[in-house]
């Protein structure tokens, strides 16, 4: 595990597609088999220590910081996308801290195993970025990882934004990103929301630091099961299908 290191945990939608009981809940207070689904990502991250999570919050702010007391927070006035979050989040680290991992609250069964290797594969590889793709052959609305023939990094593309070649790339984007502190603020102020959905994107920011010389790792992992991230009723039926599924094994 490196020295110094941060989690930025983006946790401040509303969930709006989802429905049901607790559909006025922040998304990552609701539940899987029992417990919210943040919990689960913020055990996962445990071993970084709880004084290194820092929950960026925003939909009934008030309502995650009553459930989740002792974490660090940061506030996200305005839904204007995942880098403008992970810029909310970045506030907040401690000014000595060299590499920063930011995830999401909504996708419950990614395990501390994933996060160490993410982090291991960063630290290794001496890189300024480095993101987690995952081996799939299902056709999911994911961003995809773009990478050279060579193996190299070229971009992430979002799934609303990719042209038909790229929808076939079957390395898919997982939201899961380890930064170097410096690197991230510098590609956080040159991302811009020109893009189907009018927001900024942090998959924007590997492809800038790229660009200005840094030095960009993939890790390609065959976790399709734990990418999930809760966006619908399904999507909450599966993942608590699987957390039951671990707890009786």
């Amino acid at each position: 595990m490196p020295n110094k290191t941060e989690a930025i945990v983006l946790a401040a939608g509303r969930g709006k597609r989802l429905d049901g009981a607790g559909a006025d809940l922040p998304k990552v207070l609701r539940q899987a088999a029992g417990r919210p689904l943040l919990r689960y990502v913020t055990d996962g991250l445990g071993f970084l220590g709880q004084s290194a999570i820092i929950l960026v919050v925003g939909y009934k702010a008030e309502a995650v910081v009553s459930a989740f007391p002792g974490y660090s927070y940061a506030v996200q006035e305005q839904q204007l996308g995942t880098a403008n979050a992970a810029a909310c989040g970045l506030a907040c680290v401690s000014p000595d801290t060299e590499h920063v991992l930011v995830c999401c609250g909504d996708m419950p069964l990614i395990s501390e195993n994933t996060y160490r290797s993410l982090l291991l594969r960063h630290t290794d590889s001496g890189a300024d970025a480095t993101v987690l793709a995952c081996a799939c052959a299902r056709p999911l609305p994911y961003g995809r990882v773009i990478l050279a023939p060579d193996g190299g990094f070229v971009k992430i593309v979002e799934d609303k934004d990719a042209s038909e070649e790229e929808k076939r790339v079957t390395a898919l984007n997982t939201g899961l990103y380890v930064f170097r502190k410096s690197a991230l603020e510098q590609a956080l102020g040159q991302i811009t929301s020109n893009n189907a959905q009018n927001e900024f994107y942090l998959t924007d920011a590997p492809a800038i630091i790229a660009v200005r010389g840094g030095r960009v790792s993939a890790l390609c992992m065959r976790i399709e099961t734990e990418i999930t991230g809760v966006n619908t009723p399904e999507d909450l039926a599966f993942v608590e299908a699987e957390l039951m599924k671990h707890r009786r094994s």
